[in-house]
């Protein structure tokens, strides 16, 4: 008889994402080729197989992977924090590093580094948006993925999660696997998540991990915050012809598409760099609320952001397409997503696809929601520009240097609002 069990289940998921890494039972080929730009798909495998006792409970972290990739990648800033704590560098630095997890989340950290007696350091390397640069070509190369299965997360008792991935060391998703054909299904994942993890557990604190996936062999749900049993799971499916679910396989998994696209090392850093975001939450009129929200994008979001992304650079600029996106299911996030994205697209000659990207909107809130993501990502003070002073400003700002501003947002005057049927008209005539 065939191994149905859940750990086999969770065995194949690890088998793959090992797949070409150094821990391929199989191979000992180096990491496999990195995304494949003419159509968008990634390339599985490439992690590293730890061991449940390389976490640190109480740093929520595997040090050696964090140390690893900080000698790799950051020799000099290391013998320079080095001369500062002799006799306990390894020590200060991870300690330092939790503590800044703690403070601002593990994406604040990946993102933006942290600093130390005088020292600097990155923990994650993202793609470069050209080829231009060796050094950051060689750094990008030195992130180490590693999955951990059945890792006992807690000092209090001997709960353990079915798989956790982590980046250089920190935790950025869990997984609980389930198997219908040992009579459990994604909803009881679900059901654990809200009943048997509890949200003060170190590892569970908002912003610690980045997404918490619950998984079966045919749907997939995500949350990126655990509130016991108000946690609200959102659907992470590719849909069934016209409806929700995951298309049937006689292939495999339906929902194989997770490890091997969307947990695949280079689609990760992609989520990382251009889609996972934090902001404070506002009411209509623009004012905080004092909530903090954590925002992971839902599969179709993803796709149809990635599928346009691969067709300008297969494509060039010049092409119209059209996305249509049912009411609340997250149409400004996938647009500030592809406006930024675009804004920063290189072609194989390293030049820039597009010179300015313009957004335009017909409602002051959702200008607001746009404009608010994308600055969440901007690497550069001056690259988003709002219109607020209607078509005047355009042409005075893209007008101007290239590498001053490329990434505008403008609200469609309301005269020309009511007598436009399309926003490519409205653009046209306005302009």
């Amino acid at each position: 008889m065939p191994d149905i069990s859940e750990k086999n289940f969770e065995a194949i998921i690890e088998s793959l994402l090992l797949a070409g890494g150094p821990n391929d039972p199989e191979t000992n080929r180096s990491l496999r080729e990195r995304m494949t730009v003419t159509d968008g798909t990634y390339t599985s495998g490439g992690y590293n197989k730890r061991a449940p006792e390389a976490y640190d409970k109480t740093l929520c972290l595997i040090p050696k992977d964090v140390l690893d990739f900080i000698l790799i990648t950051q020799p000099k800033e290391w013998e320079k924090l080095k001369s500062q704590t002799p006799n306990e560098t390894e020590t200060h630095f991870l300690n330092r590093l939790s503590a800044e997890v703690k403070k601002h989340g593990t994406l604040h950290v990946l993102r933006n580094g942290i600093k130390s007696l005088g020292s600097k350091f990155d923990l994650a390397y993202f793609p470069p948006v050209s080829a231009l640069n060796p050094d950051i070509q060689r750094l990008y190369q030195g992130n180490i993925f590693s999955i951990v299965r059945q890792l006992k997360y807690s000092e209090k008792n001997q709960n353990s999660l079915d798989t956790v991935l982590f980046l250089n060391g920190l935790p950025i998703f869990t997984v609980e696997l389930k198997n219908p054909l040992t009579g459990q299904t994604v909803q009881n994942a679900i059901r654990q998540y809200r009943q048997d993890r509890d949200p003060r557990e170190p590892l569970f604190a908002f912003r610690r991990c980045l997404a918490h996936f619950a998984v079966d062999p045919d749907l997939v749900y995500f949350t990126t915050e655990l509130k016991g049993n108000s946690t609200r799971f959102i659907p992470f499916n590719r849909g069934d012809k016209n409806g929700a679910g995951n298309l049937k396989s006689w292939e495999g998994f339906a929902t194989a598409y997770l490890w091997e696209q969307v947990w695949a090392r280079e689609s990760v850093l992609n989520l990382l760099q251009y889609f996972v975001h934090e902001f404070d939450e506002e009411d209509d009129d623009g004012k905080k609320t004092g909530e903090r929200k954590l925002i992971f994008p839902r599969y179709h979001q993803l796709d149809s952001v990635r599928r346009l992304i691969a067709s300008s650079l297969t494509l060039g600029a010049g092409r119209s397409f059209l996305i249509q996106h049912s009411a609340g299911s997250g149409k400004s996030n996938s647009i500030a997503w592809l406006a930024h994205q675009l804004s920063v697209l290189h072609d194989k000659d390293d030049h820039p696809i597009f010179d300015s990207v313009i957004v335009i909107t017909d409602r002051r809130i959702l200008d607001r929601q746009l404009r608010r993501t994308v600055m969440a990502f901007e690497q550069t003070a001056g690259i988003v520009q709002p219109i607020t002073e209607g078509s005047k400003q355009l042409p005075r700002i893209t007008g101007g240097r290239q590498e001053d501003h490329h990434l505008h947002f403008a609200e469609i005057p309301s005269h020309l609002r009511a007598n436009a049927r399309h926003p490519w008209q409205t653009l046209r005539h306005h302009h």
